[in-house]
């Protein structure tokens, strides 16, 4: 435990778990989509879904999704500033099966028409756990710097990414593998200790049957 699960994140309130984790939900969502977005859909399942409006939870998700961090104090008009941006919004609620009762899934596009999907939970106190990027099970809490690498499920591709990570003497501290099919799209989530500069996760975008690299830096 550390000073930051005693006292709670520096957020705007009422709620660390309803507010702050929810804003960290959005910016990771905006960040993983690498564009300004133009229309947004949220859904929010169990006690996300009950307690919502009186707990701004809606609001800190768009926040998120504009840039802001949980102690902005711009978040409670999130929604009317995503309205003067001409950012489309919509809210929902609904079921998500086997997630946990503080989970948001968040469906991104940008004026490209590039679109992200995330699923995420606000676990206590702030902190969060993203569980499904574009569908697929992922695993990470945006505390560390974390590599979402978006790959070919093909021989050598794992080995190629991770060698080229020891070789710059990069400590991981946690890795995941998912995949939709055997040789069909896969998704690595590698945290890692420490920081690592914006120019490896260029280089690792270049190596072979490597679709696309998002480095998220602690959140």
């Amino acid at each position: 435990m550390d000073v930051f699960d005693i006292l709670g994140p520096v957020m705007i309130g009422p709620s660390s778990s309803h507010t702050a984790g929810a804003a960290r939900i959005g910016w990771i969502a905006q960040a993983l989509l690498g564009a300004p977005a133009v229309k947004v859909e949220i859904l929010l399942h169990g006690s996300f879904a009950k307690t919502y409006k009186g707990h701004g939870t809606d609001k800190a998700l768009v926040a998120g999704v504009l840039g802001m961090k949980p102690d902005d104090p711009r978040l409670k008009e999130s929604l009317a500033l995503a309205q003067q941006a001409k950012i489309a919004v919509t809210v929902s609620t609904g079921y998500l099966e086997n997630a946990h009762p503080n989970t948001a899934r968040i469906r991104l596009e940008d004026a490209q028409g590039n679109r992200i999907q995330v699923e995420g939970a606000s676990v206590g106190g702030g902190s969060i756990l993203i569980t499904r990027v574009n569908g697929m099970e992922v695993s990470f809490s945006g505390q560390y710097t974390t590599l979402i690498v978006l790959h070919r499920d093909a021989p050598g591709t794992i080995a190629a990414v991770t060698n080229y990570m020891g070789e710059l003497g990069v400590n991981i501290c946690n890795f995941r593998l998912a995949r939709e099919q055997k040789g069909g799209t896969a998704v690595m989530t590698i945290e890692m200790d420490g920081s690592i500069g914006r120019e490896v996760n260029e280089q690792i975008k270049q190596l072979p049957n490597i679709i696309g690299s998002t480095m998220l830096l602690p959140n």
